[in-house]
């Protein structure tokens, strides 16, 4: 079975999100992508970067969705969001690396990117490498993962 991914911005990341959509939706690995806004020429357009992240951890932690992919001016305003909500992380990840770590080591179900910070494709690559990982909850980083979910209380 595939990812449900949802995709999200706010008026500073509409762009990479609507080339990261398009990318998202051609991957056989994905099965549905959810599209939170906002969208250009629609009324969502000024929807603040809180709303967006916060949306996107809510559907996942509701089990709506398996992971998001968000985009803002610099990617940390919408991973800060999305990580207040109860038992989501969210990483900022800008190289190969630390999209790779987030799902091996840290098991993040959203990944944050800044249109101002980063280009286009490597934008595009690393969404694509990380959907291609999987947390491998026999590993060690399992034990370390378990210890957030424990302070959570998930």
């Amino acid at each position: 079975m595939g990812l449900r991914i949802i995709v999200g911005a706010d008026e500073a990341g509409v762009d990479y999100k609507e080339t990261v959509k398009a990318d998202l939706e051609a991957d056989p690995r994905v099965d549905e992508v959810i599209d939170i806004g906002v969208n250009r020429g629609s009324d969502d357009f000024d929807r603040p970067y809180p709303l967006v992240g916060t949306a996107a951890g809510e559907k996942i932690a509701a089990g709506e969705a398996d992971r998001a992919v968000l985009f803002c001016g610099t990617g940390l305003g919408v991973a800060i969001a999305a990580n207040k909500v109860k038992g989501i992380r969210a990483v900022t990840a800008h190289d190969s690396f630390s999209v790779e770590r987030s799902i091996l080591s840290n098991d993040a179900h959203v990944l944050t990117m800044g249109q101002r910070v980063v280009g286009l494709e490597l934008a595009r690559r690393l969404v694509a490498e990380w959907v291609g990982y999987t947390f491998d909850t026999a590993s060690a980083s399992a034990q370390k993962v378990a210890v957030l979910n424990d302070y959570e209380g998930c």
